[in-house]
């Protein structure tokens, strides 16, 4: 799931306010850059070996399996009726089978850099789509300047002034495609999940759960079985389930009850630049000046498309923090 879609999805439902845990949180925030920065490399790595398909699969088997263990330890159930689990297969889909497909088929054209950097259009979709989809997001001046300035940087990154030679156009779509899809599943969630009265793990675990149903069907129509099973792509598919899938998901919520949504969600605009760092630096890709500029107007567009003014000066986000911060100090008196 992406960290937008991830951080909106806990910040709009109840979330039980925790105790602070031995690990200082800016040693979690900085872990959970890493592991999600990471992820596009892992995914290079692991299609070097692995059909995309197979790589999927791998990646939500290993991240269910970190989920239900987590289930398993807090005595957590997965969630009842038949209508919550046809919703949940919805958001599978939306959330997790076909983004992480698609991520995987486009890092077989295009660099693991450029598939971090398109992840970072999340927001700015989710921004156009809630202006339609979600009567409560109301444009702002800051926010269309924020989507304009984004979809700039975007034209930046793929070098639009060049006819955009030498890109990929089938890969590229296909990543852009995939962070589209985080939004839309986001909105889907919100408009059929929310209020359920599951717990955030509860319903990420059956999700991820029919996720990994849904290609393990795939999966065989498409793919053959590998011949041999090469250790490092292994090792990277698997690190991308656990970590990047289960690990994650789980450091995120963490984030989310004890320092509020407005500060986890920061982590996203040091993605791109983790996953560019580790693609240029482990995997030798090259880098024009034009992608970590594009990259910086993206996050910035990105920066204003999460700022709702309200009355008084302050943002939504800093409004819900403030309410989350004073529930959980009342918790604690």
């Amino acid at each position: 799931m992406s960290t937008v879609a991830t951080t909106r999805a806990v910040a709009d439902t109840p979330v039980t306010p925790r105790r602070r845990t031995a690990l200082d949180w800016r040693i979690r925030f900085g872990v959970l850059s890493l592991i999600w920065g990471f992820s596009f490399l892992f995914i290079k790595v692991g299609t070097q070996a692995y059909a995309p398909f197979q790589v999927t699969l791998g990646r939500l088997v290993f991240g269910t399996a970190v989920l239900a263990a987590a289930m398993a330890v807090k005595r957590d159930r997965l969630p009842r009726g038949a209508r919550t689990w046809g919703h949940l297969a919805v958001a599978a889909f939306l959330l997790n089978a076909l983004p992480f497909s698609l991520f995987a088929y486009s890092e077989l054209t295009i660099p693991s850099t450029l598939a971090g950097i398109c992840n970072a259009t999340s927001p700015l979709w989710g921004m156009a789509l809630s202006l339609v989809a979600l009567s409560e997001d109301r444009p702002t001046r800051r926010r269309v300047a924020g989507l304009g300035i984004g979809f700039l940087g975007v034209l930046t990154v793929l070098g639009a002034w060049q006819g955009f030679h030498g890109l990929d156009v089938t890969g590229t779509a296909m990543a852009l495609l995939a962070s589209l899809s985080y939004p839309v599943g986001w909105i889907y969630v919100r408009r059929t999940l929310a209020g359920t009265g599951h717990s955030h793990l509860s319903l990420t675990g059956a999700q991820l759960f029919l996720a990994t149903v849904q290609l393990a069907v795939v999966t065989p129509l498409f793919t053959t079985l590998p011949s041999r099973f090469p250790l490092l792509p292994l090792l990277a598919v698997a690190a991308l389930g656990a970590l990047g899938t289960g690990l994650a998901v789980l450091l995120q919520y963490g984030l989310v009850a004890e320092v509020g949504p407005t500060t986890a969600q920061m982590v996203t605009y040091f993605i791109p630049v983790i996953a560019t760092a580790a693609g240029v630096a482990i995997l030798g890709e090259s880098l024009t000046w034009s992608t970590p500029v594009g990259a910086v107007i993206v996050l910035a567009g990105a920066a204003l498309t999460q700022a709702r003014t309200r009355p008084g000066g302050r943002t939504g986000h800093e409004e819900r923090d403030r309410d989350r911060d004073r529930d959980r100090d009342r918790d604690r008196d």
